[in-house]
């Protein structure tokens, strides 16, 4: 059986009959590409939103969101659970369209009954707008802790807890995001760029006070806070 290229090269000199029909042997390359089937494109199936209970309050649509880094409610929802005091924190959180929130306080360890499951949730606390469809938002470390297993594919989320497991179809009650949701597909946290930044955010571009405040090494200004550091040194006091 001739080779594929001593074959086309026949063909092209004119010493074979184009019309022959013969079997020809391709590589393992040539025929997966030929046979391989193309999956059909789907639609956005939109986003997942599931039932679950703080508290005495019943929450229809808790927005389960792997853009989140972390699980948040408006502070009008917190006051309304009434789920304990809320801790200072220092976290920043960047939103998709790249504004800054800055957070009232977390509470921790607030235990969200899903199904047969309850799971100890942290939540960060915004000063926020409340969607009356969306009241809350289940980032990452609540997928993590939950064991969330999700196939975008057949719209089922499956949570495993120990050797229990509790599978939702969400094929119904899946669509696309309000308001809020679209503000928050994308959230993370700015607290190590923060703790970066602060020492520069405490610094200021007065070269005499950074001079008098011996910070004359931080800053564009450090040269002028430099000479204004040696002059206070050299000048003796009651001259000017």
């Amino acid at each position: 059986m001739p080779t594929y290229s001593r074959f086309l090269k026949e063909i092209l000199s004119g010493r074979r009959d184009s019309d022959v029909k013969e079997t020809m042997n391709l590589t393992e390359n040539c025929s997966a590409i030929i046979l391989n089937e193309m999956p059909p494109k789907r639609k956005d199936p939109g986003s997942f939103f599931i039932p679950c209970v703080i508290k005495a309050l019943e929450i229809g649509n808790a927005l389960w969101d792997l853009g989140a880094c972390v699980s948040w409610m408006p502070y009008s929802v917190f006051i309304t659970l009434d789920i304990g005091e809320l801790v200072p924190t220092n976290i920043t959180l960047q939103l998709a369209y790249r504004s800054v929130k800055y957070l009232i306080g977390k509470v921790e360890d607030v235990p969200l009954r899903v199904g047969k499951f309850v799971i100890p949730v942290d939540f960060v606390v915004l000063d926020i707008d409340e969607d009356a469809h969306v009241p809350i938002i289940l980032g990452r470390p609540f997928l993590a802790t939950a064991g969330a297993i999700v196939d975008v594919k057949q719209g089922v989320i499956t949570l495993k807890v120990g050797k229990d497991s509790l599978t939702f179809d969400l094929t119904n009650t899946m669509h696309y995001p309000s308001s809020l949701s679209e503000d928050c597909f994308f959230v993370d946290s700015l607290d190590p760029l923060v703790h970066d930044m602060h020492e520069h955010l405490l610094i200021s571009n007065d070269p005499l006070e950074l001079a008098l405040l011996n910070r004359v090494g931080i800053g564009n200004i450090g040269v002028e806070a430099a000479q204004y550091k040696e002059k206070l040194n050299t000048t003796p006091l009651g001259e000017e």
